[in-house]
């Protein structure tokens, strides 16, 4: 059954103006044209056009006149305030503005722009806008009808086309800004500082939007593979580019023939206790995502299905005889190496060569410290938001717990997982909305805790007695200053943070004045 077909466009204010009284039916007139075309029916215009009198009038007439020619055509006029029809920024803003705000429906529309109509500014904003899936739409020019003579056709012609305008870049930095808008969706606003993550964030951006090919994350648990994979799933809505749901699978959890069920889906009877048919997993992500975290853990049978159905868009439910279609996006998550799999024989060679054209790595949180500060103000507004509870840290505090997140203890074994339990913990502590330095000791003990630290004796290099604050943050010192080449290297690790609101940062001097308070130097602490 055919989708119904909309078209969007803009009035041609010449054009469209073409003859008078019943002339005006043997000229083309390429929005009337364009609801003419016997094998392109249109199902409804939208059709813009300006604010004056005379636009009005004409956008009503036009609509009048359409109805004549094309009963089934339905016309919405939508009046579009322009100054200067000309100018790239307005035209495009407005114009974005437009695609934004409509309410796009892909699964049961076909949508088609109509560039033939509108300044030359106009249709090259249509071209770019469409590129970029702004308008899930084919682009359409129409003309009229080659012979001159006075029987020429007044409905002319309309073909699909794709234009070439690469060479207009008056607008690349709106193009920049709204990569860079992407690149925030898929981190969720948080100003990650790591700049490994970052370029990652920016290919798998560029990536999303420009393939349909399997992306596969691959990284320890709880470095965030599943919340990419979701604002991967939101940036691909956003963008048109799909329709479906998101859908999240373990593949830890799947064993035997409830693997099979769960992701292809069961015949009545394929076995004992199937009383009824199962879609599975697979036709439930069809037209959107699939996410298979811990994809290495899949059994022989079930990746040989799987091969199947990422490549063939189709597969055999478990006890069917008829093979079912499933059009998905897929991404894989795991924190094992498949090629050691595939060496040792227990992931297919096949499998992971189909889903390793995109391979992103995902570092742990240890190895993205410089990332916990403000992952720290993520943590505290998701909290925020799900208790509607506002909690903040005091300032010394959060220094305490940054020095204690950012040491070489801290091992961070549960990721950015363990990070949001953590502030999640100290949050709901809180009295009257502040985490002091208290509650940040106690969050310490914990953590400190669980990572078998508690035995652990500090062995600082001096005779003086310390608070507990003092020994733990000197020792957090003093194993960065060991594994620094340099006092300077030391330094610019220790005050990564701070150094950046300073224009002339000494940072060996500053080391060098902490370390001398507790009688203490880089020599000594060097050999």
């Amino acid at each position: 059954m055919r989708k119904p077909t909309v078209a969007i466009g803009f009035l041609g204010t010449t054009l469209d103006r073409n003859g008078k009284g019943a002339a005006r039916w043997s000229r083309w007139r390429p929005s009337v044209a364009l609801c003419q075309q016997p094998d392109q029916p249109i199902d409804r215009l939208e059709l813009l056009h300006g604010t004056t009198v005379r636009d009005l009038d004409l956008a009503e007439r036009i609509r009048d006149d359409i109805q004549k020619v094309s009963p089934g055509t339905e016309v919405r006029l939508h009046a579009l305030p322009l100054r200067n029809p000309w100018d790239f920024e307005e035209v495009y803003g407005a114009l974005h503005d437009f695609a934004s705000g409509y309410s796009f429906d892909t699964e049961r529309e076909d949508y088609l722009v109509h560039i033939t109509t509108g300044t030359h500014v106009a249709q090259i904003c249509w071209f770019l806008l469409t590129e970029a899936r702004y308008l899930p739409a084919r682009l359409l020019q129409t003309a009229p009808a080659r012979q001159q003579d006075a029987d020429a056709d007044p409905r002319g012609s309309a073909t699909l086309i794709d234009l070439d305008l690469s060479r207009y870049d008056l607008i690349a930095s709106r193009f920049q800004r709204e990569q860079a808008e992407g690149q925030s969706l898929l981190k969720a606003g948080i100003a990650t500082r790591n700049a490994d993550f970052n370029r990652t964030i920016e290919q798998i951006e560029r990536v999303a939007l420009r393939s349909k090919a399997p992306i596969l994350l691959v990284g320890p648990t709880g470095a965030g593979k599943s919340f990419l994979a979701r604002r991967v799933h939101e940036l691909k809505r956003g963008r048109h580019q799909l329709g479906g749901r998101f859908i999240e699978v373990n593949c830890a959890t799947l064993r035997g023939d409830g693997a099979m069920s769960a992701l292809f889906g069961h015949a009545k009877g394929a076995f004992t206790g199937a009383q009824n048919a199962r879609d599975g997993l697979l036709r439930a992500a069809d037209g959107g995502m699939l996410f298979l975290d811990e994809i290495g853990e899949l059994g022989a049978d079930e990746q040989a299905m799987l091969l199947k159905a990422i490549e063939e868009k189709r597969f055999f439910p478990l006890g069917a005889d008829r093979e079912v279609q499933s059009d998905f996006q897929l991404i894989a998550g795991t924190h094992r190496d498949l090629r050691a799999k595939v060496a040792d024989g227990s992931f297919r060679e096949d499998l992971f060569a189909r889903i390793n054209l995109w391979t992103f790595a995902l570092p742990g949180l240890a190895a993205r410290r410089e990332d916990i500060e403000p992952n720290l103000d993520f943590e505290l507004q998701r909290h925020a938001r799900e208790q509607n509870r506002q909690v903040r840290f005091n300032l010394e505090a959060k220094r305490r717990y940054l020095a204690f997140a950012l040491a070489a203890e801290a091992r961070w074994a549960g990721n950015f997982r363990e990070l949001s339990a953590s502030v999640t913990r100290m949050a709901t502590l809180a009295d009257s909305g502040r985490i002091d330095e208290a509650l940040v000791e106690e969050e310490i003990g914990r953590l400190r805790h669980a990572w078998g630290l508690e035995s652990e004796q500090l062995q600082l290099p001096i005779d003086q007695p310390l608070d507990l604050f003092d020994q733990v943050q000197l020792q957090a010192v003093i194993d960065v200053c060991r594994r620094a080449a340099s006092l300077s290297e030391a330094g610019r690790t220790l005050f990564a943070v701070s150094r950046q609101e300073k224009a002339n940062p000494n940072d060996a001097d500053r080391l060098r004045k902490y370390l001398a308070r507790f009688g203490l130097d880089w020599q000594q602490l060097k050999s």
